[in-house]
């Protein structure tokens, strides 16, 4: 639900009526993650989606159901069903999907108050209860990063921290996923589960060396929802007529900035310098930190010679080992775009465990479980 934060916070303000349908689970080759979202507003009017096509019709007419009679609800849709290909879910998977009313005099509420707060671009995590007893289905409770929060899941205190715990815990990695409670408070299947979604801002995505790799590789990172940097030490390669669509360009030295500049476990670093005066350096600044993805373009023999310019740094055969070099698939690409396609690829599988074979040549499902879901950005 809170992809969609910044529309309906729109709808808040205005004082609109509407209900949101969240994925809540997903089983086989589902279209869509958890957390994904289709509203409808008093008037009609529907924004986001469940099924990138699939039962979107029939999810929309419980939206309606909801606005009126005021009632949570989860709906479980499959390949199972009879009426499956009726509402048009066909692609072999299941979903599970809650539909919520959000009505005018529950404004102070916490799903409320967590949509406000993501449209704001604040970080929030929104935990909401998607199976257990009756009485507790839909409790919510929005938690920010320092641990303070709004809402409850049914009057338990006990329960309420460890679910602050567990939203606090995905929200430091930007994710939004399902866990499973006890009442009590501890792990139990068969107890509680909640959802859990995540508001962050963007990843980042920092390129550095201002090539004309590098330019394709920002539109592909921006395309992939990344906030990206473009870094070089030469002022004249660094210029916003060079990268129109960078977020930000910045002359410095590698790892002068690199140093100095904020990475968390989302970060994707990307080394097009292919220059060992700016790549060691920073290769050994980089391997060392907590990022998602290190890759470093250049040959084989480039690659092995950079290797070794590393382990004469005092650079472990574990930290070396995260280096993602030659960077990218093997997807036979020659132009600058087609190698940004090839990086992008890379860190999309590296993201969700993929394996960069082709579907043709696989038998497991394609939508995997188990895989880390995409960070939500308001």
């Amino acid at each position: 639900m809170l992809d969609l934060a910044g529309r309906l916070r729109d709808w808040i303000e205005e004082g609109r009526e509407f209900a949101v349908a969240t994925v809540v689970a997903v089983g086989g080759s589902a279209p869509r993650p958890p957390g994904a979202a289709l509203a409808v507003s008093g008037d009609g009017t529907a924004i986001g989606s469940v099924s990138g096509g699939c039962v979107e019709g029939a999810v929309y007419e419980l939206c309606v159901q909801a606005l009126r009679d005021g009632r949570t609800r989860v709906e479980r849709f499959g390949y199972s069903d009879e009426d499956a290909f009726a509402v048009g879910l066909t692609c072999g998977g299941t979903i599970d999907i809650m539909i919520t009313p959000f009505a005018a005099a529950r404004r102070a509420a916490a799903p409320f108050a967590a949509v406000s707060a993501a449209g704001r671009g604040e970080p929030v995590a929104l935990a909401r209860v998607v199976r257990g007893p009756a009485d507790l289905l839909g409790g919510a409770l929005l938690v920010r990063p320092d641990g303070t929060h709004e809402g409850g899941l049914g009057g338990d205190p006990a329960l309420d921290r460890t679910a602050v715990a567990e939203a606090r815990a995905l929200l430091d990695t930007g994710r939004t996923g399902t866990v499973e409670l006890s009442e009590d408070g501890s792990h139990c299947p068969g107890g509680l589960t909640l959802l859990v979604e995540s508001a962050v801002p963007p990843p980042r995505m920092i390129v550095f060396g201002a090539i004309d790799f590098a330019s394709a590789l920002v539109g592909a990172g921006k395309f992939l929802g990344y906030h990206v940097t473009v870094c070089d030490a030469r002022p004249v390669f660094a210029t916003r007529a060079r990268f129109p669509d960078a977020d930000e360009i910045v002359v410095d030295w590698p790892d002068r900035y690199l140093r100095g500049t904020p990475t968390d476990r989302r970060t994707v670093l990307c080394v097009l310098t292919h220059d060992a005066k700016f790549d060691v350096p920073l290769l050994k600044e980089a391997l060392r930190l907590p990022v998602a993805y290190i890759g470093a373009m250049g040959s084989r023999r480039t690659h092995e010679d950079r290797a070794r310019r590393l382990r004469e740094e005092g650079v472990s055969a574990p930290e070396l080992a995260r280096l993602r070099s030659p960077i990218g698939l093997d997807l036979g690409a020659r132009t600058p775009e087609e190698t940004a396609v090839s990086i992008a690829a890379e860190i999309i599988a590296a993201r969700h465990g993929g394996t960069g074979t082709p579907l043709t040549n696989t038998n497991r499902p394609i939508h995997a479980t188990g895989r880390e879901t995409a960070p939500q950005v308001a």
